[in-house]
């Protein structure tokens, strides 16, 4: 299969999954404790934002990162693969956990196995990476900031709200998580 067509076809099918997640996984009000403070619409407008302006730079702005095509686009297809798995993976650990908004849920558990041994939080881990993905296969520094930055900078601000519902709906239970496990990045972060 040509690069730019498995390009094409993850993207959409990212696009979709992301669009079904926000329509027909979300927690109500009735059934949990909503503590989503805008985040959820937040994350979309900025992402959406992003790679329209991506879009419009990369059609004006020539490739300016060193191996362009060689290795650049192949890198790319292979951080996104990563990425939709990891993301993938970690929504269907949680089940009936997950949800598009930040909400808890009376019977929730406190998920510590798999990718959430790793990372806190690696749906969004994943997201970065399909983010990360998103910029270089753009081949121009300038898209890569425009596809990455803003997206992360909302991305993180989902984080930090998610993490006080969890503080709140666990809470030593979730200190002594957050003690032993980075945030997105192992080790790092």
């Amino acid at each position: 299969m040509h690069l730019e067509l498995a390009w094409q076809i993850l993207t959409w099918i990212w696009l979709a999954g992301e669009v079904f997640i926000a329509i027909f996984v979300r927690s109500s009000g009735k059934k949990s404790n909503v503590q989503d403070r805008g985040t959820q619409i937040l994350i979309w407008i900025v992402i959406v934002a992003s790679f329209w302006i991506e879009g419009w730079m990369h059609s004006l702005i020539p490739p300016d990162m060193p191996g362009s095509s060689s290795w650049l686009r192949p890198l790319a297809l292979g951080i996104l693969v990563l990425g939709l798995v990891i993301r993938t993976a970690a929504i269907l650990s949680l089940g009936k956990s997950f949800s598009a908004n930040v909400a808890t849920h009376a019977a929730q558990k406190l998920q510590r196995s798999g990718l959430y041994k790793i990372v806190r939080h690696p749906s969004y881990a994943g997201l970065e990476l399909i983010l990360l993905a998103a910029g270089l296969h753009s081949r121009t520094w300038a898209c890569l900031a425009v596809a990455f930055i803003p997206p992360t900078l909302a991305v993180l601000y989902r984080v930090h709200v998610e993490e006080i519902a969890l503080r709140r709906a666990f809470g030593t239970e979730y200190e002594d998580y957050s003690r032993t496990t980075k945030r997105l990045v192992p080790g790092l972060y």
